[in-house]
C-alpha cells in the first residue's frame, strides 16, 4: 500500500462556491452527510473551508445580542418598521464571508503519517490536497481510519 495523501484522499470532493448562501451550504453539507466543504473558486482554486460551525456563527447568542444592540442605537426609542426588521433578520451571509481562510494543507505526495501529525497538531477532521493551488482531493480522519483498516486486513494470516 502507498503511503502518501495521493493513496487515501477522496477525489471527488463536494465543494461550495465562495458566493453561495448559507442555505446552500447548509443544504449541500446535508446532502452529501458531510461536516465542511471546500471553498472553492471556479477555476478549482482552494480559498477557504467551510463547516458546520462556520455556518452557526451568526445565529450565536453573542451575535444575535450585537445586533439587538445596533438596532437599539437605529431605533433612537423609535418603533423600527415590520419590514426593515425582517430584511434584515435574513441572513445574507455568503461562504466567502463565514469560511476559515488560513488552512492547513497537503500535496499528493505527503505522507499520511505526516497527515495524520497534522491532524493532531491543529486538531481538525480533514487536511485539503493541492496540485499548485488547485484542489484535488481530501484526506479526512475516516480516510486515515479506512487506510489502517486496509493494512490490518493485509496483515491477517490466512486460515489453513
Amino acid at each position: 500500500m502507498a503511503d502518501t495523501a495521493a493513496a487515501v484522499m477522496t477525489r471527488n470532493v463536494i465543494s461550495v462556491r465562495p458566493d453561495a448562501g448559507i442555505a446552500e451550504v447548509a443544504d449541500t453539507l446535508t446532502k452529501h452527510g458531510i461536516s465542511a466543504a471546500p471553498v472553492v473558486d471556479a477555476s478549482g482554486k482552494l480559498l477557504g473551508m467551510i463547516s458546520e460551525g462556520d455556518l452557526l456563527r451568526p445565529f450565536s447568542g453573542k451575535a444575535q445580542a450585537r445586533r439587538a444592540w445596533w438596532l437599539e442605537m437605529l431605533a433612537e426609542g423609535e418603533r423600527l418598521a415590520p419590514e426593515f426588521l425582517e430584511y434584515i433578520s435574513v441572513d445574507r451571509h455568503t461562504a466567502a464571508d463565514l469560511m476559515t481562510r488560513t488552512l492547513v494543507t497537503a500535496h499528493e505526495s505527503t505522507r499520511i503519517s505526516d497527515i495524520a501529525d497534522q491532524l493532531t497538531a491543529h486538531h481538525i477532521k480533514r487536511v485539503p490536497i493541492l496540485r499548485g493551488e488547485t484542489l484535488v482531493g481530501i484526506v479526512s480522519r475516516a480516510d486515515l481510519v479506512r487506510a489502517l483498516a486496509q493494512i490490518k486486513n493485509l496483515q491477517l494470516p490466512q486460515a489453513s
